[in-house]
C-alpha cells in the first residue's frame, strides 16, 4: 500500500504532508516553492510509492469555488500529466490556514516561528489530509 500525498496549493509556496504507508496518520512533509513542486513530486514518487494526490478545495462560505481555483486547476492538468496513474482527489480547505495557525499556538509554538509561513502551509496540508482520511 502506498501513501497519501495532500497539497496545499498556493502561488508562491506549496505545503505537502503524506501518510504512513498504512494510510493511517497524516504528517506534514515540507512546503517548497510552486515552481519547483512537480520536480520536488518526481523526486518524492521515485523513492516512494503514492497511492492518491489529495489537493486543496478552495471555497467562499456560500460553497461556491473561491477565486484561486482558477489558479490549482492548470496546476491539477499538469499533475496529471506527470502522473498519469495517480488518481487525484479534491478536499475542502476551508479555514485550514485558521487552524493551522491556531493549533501552532495551541502546541505553544513562539510567534517568531508562527510567522513562518512554509510552517502554516504544512500544517495546512496536513489538515487537508488528515480531513480526507477522516471523510474516507
Amino acid at each position: 500500500m502506498g501513501r497519501i500525498l495532500a497539497l496545499d496549493f498556493g502561488i508562491k509556496r506549496t505545503g505537502i504532508a503524506v501518510t504512513d504507508p498504512l494510510q493511517i496518520i497524516a504528517s506534514g512533509l515540507d512546503t517548497v516553492e510552486t515552481k519547483q513542486l512537480l520536480t520536488y513530486l518526481k523526486d518524492y514518487i521515485s523513492k516512494e510509492e503514492v497511492d492518491i494526490f489529495v489537493v486543496g478545495l478552495p471555497k467562499q462560505m456560500n460553497n461556491q469555488p473561491s477565486e484561486s481555483e482558477h489558479l490549482i486547476q492548470p496546476f491539477i492538468k499538469k499533475l496529471k500529466n506527470a502522473f498519469p496513474n495517480i488518481p487525484i482527489e479534491r478536499e475542502d480547505e476551508r479555514f485550514t490556514s485558521k487552524l493551522a495557525f491556531q493549533s501552532m499556538i495551541d502546541s505553544g509554538m513562539k510567534k517568531k516561528q508562527r510567522q513562518n509561513k512554509a510552517t502554516i502551509d504544512k500544517i495546512s496540508a496536513t489538515l487537508i489530509l488528515q480531513s480526507f482520511l477522516n471523510r474516507k
